[in-house]
């Protein structure tokens, strides 16, 4: 009989995350022929939702339904997945590297007393070994590390590894007893979300990121609107943030999220190597700032010397045309 690789799913705003789709894609790279990809998917009323994860794995999804589970929580997440993977004894066990994924991946670790590596952004196979390729040092230099032995825990990063396609079928869906533990520490009870728009920062495709060059909050209005029009998301240097332009929730950088779009687009952002740590590994970066001698310019594929009032509204109103 195979050996068994669980995908931990998450859902944001009622969807699936797309880092799901790719931490399934991680594990089949991963596996050898005759192992089979499981899935974990905790929440509330989500029946829905395991039934479109069904169509991406070979192995079964387990659905965790239950009230107490509407919102994450790492005490009552680990104590609803243990007695599971106590009983299927996952050769790996894959994350995305989310806020979520970051938090409760250890303690899954530590219930398994498993190794783990952490922010994956490649995986190959070497012989019988697989290498899994990750950033050191805000993104200077990267390892390739490996396990000697099971279990393993995994998180993925996001926009890194290609999404898994569906499998023509459906997995059988399998309902796990949740019973929420008399002694946990906190309960959660609502969860007030600030968000720059309706795409995740961490997997937006295309994302357009203001500085300090922005001014003011209101500065961020056609940044807001460019990123609209291209169905893309808003970020931001730790300058604009700390400057009171925007929420720290938009920040991008060392300090705060690392993001890997197919196109990010910085505008009146100078380049500093703490906010270079965290958009640097981007496809196409697109600057946008009235000094050419900015060190943005640097690691930038395209600039821009210009005003970015100027250029921002421009490129808006030429993508508007052409999406048109």
């Amino acid at each position: 009989m195979g050996k068994n690789y669980v995908v931990v799913a998450e859902i944001r705003g009622g969807k699936l995350r797309q880092v799901s789709l790719e931490a399934i894609r991680a594990a089949a790279f991963t596996k050898d022929n005759g192992d089979q990809t499981a899935a974990v998917l905790i929440g509330s009323q989500i029946a829905n939702l395991a039934d479109e994860l069904s169509r991406y794995i070979d192995g079964k999804v387990y659905l965790i339904d239950h009230t107490d589970l509407e919102h994450y929580n790492p005490e009552a997440y680990l104590a609803a997945v243990s007695p599971l993977f106590t009983e299927l004894n996952p050769q790996a066990v894959f994350f995305g590297h989310t806020a979520m994924g970051r938090d409760l991946a250890p303690l899954v670790a530590a219930h398994l007393q498993a190794g783990q590596i952490s922010d994956v952004t490649a995986i190959e196979r070497a012989g019988a070994d697989v290498l899994y390729t990750r950033p050191l040092f805000a993104g200077k230099a990267f390892e390739q590390k490996r396990f000697l032995d099971g279990p393993q825990i995994v998180t993925v990063r996001p926009n890194n590894i290609p999404a898994a396609e569906e499998t023509g079928a459906k997995a059988d869906i399998v309902s796990v007893r949740y019973t929420p533990p008399s002694d946990l520490r906190s309960v959660i009870r609502d969860v007030v979300r600030k968000t720059s728009g309706k795409v995740d920062l961490t997997e937006a495709k295309i994302v357009v990121s203001g500085g300090r060059g922005v001014k003011s909050a209101e500065g961020f209005k056609p940044l807001k609107e460019l990123a609209e029009v291209l169905n893309g998301a808003v970020g931001a240097s730790r300058g604009a943030c700390d400057a009171g332009y925007c929420d720290y929730a938009l920040q991008i950088g060392q300090t705060g999220k690392v993001v890997t779009p197919e196109i990010y687009i910085a505008c009146g952002i100078s380049g500093a190597i703490q906010h270079l740590a965290g958009m640097s590994q981007s496809r196409v970066i697109i600057a946008i700032n009235k000094d050419p001698e900015a060190p943005i310019f640097k690691v930038a594929d395209y600039g821009i010397v210009g005003d970015l009032f100027e250029v921002v509204p421009l490129l808006t109103a030429e993508f508007k045309k052409v999406l048109a």
